[in-house]
């Protein structure tokens, strides 16, 4: 399923809000009453009901485990989330979208560019690149890939493939290959395009 960055960017400070939540009130439930002195005939409660306002041994601990582990599980999810992530170039392939043939990675996710990139320069950096993951290292040509393939270095030093001029990228928004969600988007500050293989 394909989630939109601003959905993908809402429903991770959800998790996160939901997490601290937890986290907060499981401390507030479970940790004993503060020292209160109860009259009448609260005084002369037992049982069930005085352990829990006692506190339960190790309640706070157990609470703490339950919210670590709720937020490793949520970073495994956004871990997980999206498309391809950042992956080596390896061998390019082909791909046929809606009638197009498409310069793929080499698991087969569509390749796309940054308009305001030039052939020597990527200008998405920082939060830019986790949506739209750099192909990184020196590609290879595969079968039908006719084009000029070349590297630069990014601005953090890493060495990013580029073809017939343009700094190639995926896309989170591409959970599978075969797909093109990110193609004519105007996102992070310019157009991106799904790089032909004439391209």
């Amino acid at each position: 399923m394909w989630l939109s960055p601003a959905r993908l960017t809402a429903g991770i400070v959800a998790g996160l809000i939901e997490v601290a939540a937890f986290a907060a009130l499981a401390v507030l439930a479970l940790s004993p009453a503060a020292q209160r002195q109860p009259t009448g005939p609260v005084a002369s409660r037992s049982g069930v009901l005085a352990r829990l306002q006692a506190g339960v041994p190790g309640a706070g601990a157990a609470a703490a485990a339950v919210s670590v582990a709720a937020l490793v599980l949520l970073g495994v999810a956004v871990a997980g989330a999206g498309g391809p992530g950042a992956s080596a170039a390896g061998e390019l392939g082909t791909a046929q979208i809606g009638g197009t043939t498409v310069l793929a990675d080499a698991k087969g996710f569509t390749l796309y560019s940054f308009a305001p990139d030039t052939p020597s320069r990527s200008n998405c950096n920082g939060t830019c690149a986790g949506y739209w993951p750099p192909v990184t290292e020196t590609p290879a040509a595969g079968p039908g890939v006719t084009g000029k393939l070349t590297t630069i270095k990014r601005s953090d030093g890493t060495t990013q493939a580029v073809y017939n001029g343009h700094p190639l990228y995926t896309y989170i928004g591409d959970s599978t290959p075969g797909q093109a969600h990110g193609n004519n988007l105007n996102l992070n500050g310019g157009l991106w395009h799904e790089v032909t293989v004439s391209g």
